[in-house]
């Protein structure tokens, strides 16, 4: 058996891929290990703990499932980023059962603040970039914001939307899309 992994990104493409196929309770250090044909010892290399590897591929799959970077140039709208968001999530439940309704529940005492930084994390990259699609959206109405409805009100209005069709996996984006274009188009 090798000893040493190449790299972090590797081991996570490993527990990404066990999540993916066996669920959560398959990320372990040993099962990581035996996936990247290593020894557990070289996980440690680069995880102290099955807490730091469990928090690490959350974050890793998050990143998977949310990453705006090829996409950011492509939106011409608010409503094609929250399609995008929608089609993500849909895509992501797919490759990812369980992810969504689950994650939360694998870090446990202290590892429970570490779990809710990163989803807020997660969540802020999020609204931030729906906030900076708005922005440069010049098929807005004019008038459409004022000082009660702010364009982050707005987006917090539309990520609590998106959020709540997350925790009840109804992945519909019509209603959400239609209410949008009936506010600011």
């Amino acid at each position: 058996m090798n000893t040493i992994i190449t790299s972090k990104e590797a081991i996570l493409d490993k527990s990404r891929h066990l999540v993916a196929t066996e669920g959560w309770s398959a990320v372990s250090i040993r099962t990581v290990a035996a996936a990247c044909g290593v020894s557990a010892g070289s996980i440690y290399n680069y995880f102290a703990s099955k807490s730091e590897l469990v928090t690490a591929t959350v974050e890793s799959i998050w990143h998977d499932i949310f990453h705006f970077s090829e996409r950011q140039s492509e939106f011409d709208s608010f409503t094609d980023c929250v399609q995008w968001i929608f089609d993500s999530i849909k895509t992501g439940s797919e490759t990812y059962p369980g992810f969504f309704s689950s994650h939360s529940m694998h870090f446990l005492g202290s590892d429970k603040t570490d779990g809710k930084q990163l989803m807020a994390q997660s969540w802020a990259h999020i609204q931030a970039e729906l906030f900076r699609v708005l922005e440069k959206d010049k098929k807005i109405r004019s008038g459409v914001f004022d000082e009660i409805l702010t364009p982050q009100k707005f987006v917090d209005i539309v990520f609590s939307l998106i959020i709540s069709a997350l925790i009840r996996q109804n992945y519909d984006d019509s209603s959400v899309l239609e209410l949008i274009r009936r506010i600011i188009y």
